[in-house]
């Protein structure tokens, strides 16, 4: 895969509840090239966020303590995260949970299970300087 060398020491965080997933996108990543930060909920994310400042964030919807939606806006309100893309997951692909990332600030939205295609596609795009 070409993009995948080009990701060399992109830090992205991934926020899941589910180990699984959390531990598939990490794998994935991994092999890319990638640091990875891996956090369970909204608080632990939010807890790593300024020590790790990652280029990219993937935060799953729904999640106990606090959802995706509230991770997004409270990372989007932070001025130092502000530009930080973030990534909604989920496994439902509606169009009111795509609208409501929006509305929260998310940058793009990643239907799951992702694939190792998908995922680095979408990290590339947010991370890589346009060509």
């Amino acid at each position: 895969m070409a993009e995948a060398a080009d990701l060399r020491g992109v830090k992205v965080m991934v926020i899941d509840d589910s180990n699984t997933i959390r531990r598939s996108a990490e794998i994935f990543l991994v092999q890319a090239g990638c640091q990875v930060v891996l956090a369970e909920d909204g608080f632990d994310a939010l807890a790593k966020i300024a020590d790790h400042q990652p280029a990219v964030i993937f935060c799953d919807i729904l999640m106990p303590r606090l959802d995706g939606y509230q991770t997004c806006a409270l990372i989007k309100k932070n001025h130092r995260f502000r530009a930080t893309p973030v990534i909604m997951l989920s496994s439902k692909d509606g169009l009111f949970d795509r609208a409501r990332g929006r509305m929260v600030g998310s940058d793009r939205y990643l239907t799951k299970p992702f694939t190792k295609d998908s995922l680095l596609q979408t990290v590339a795009a947010f991370s890589l300087p346009s060509a």
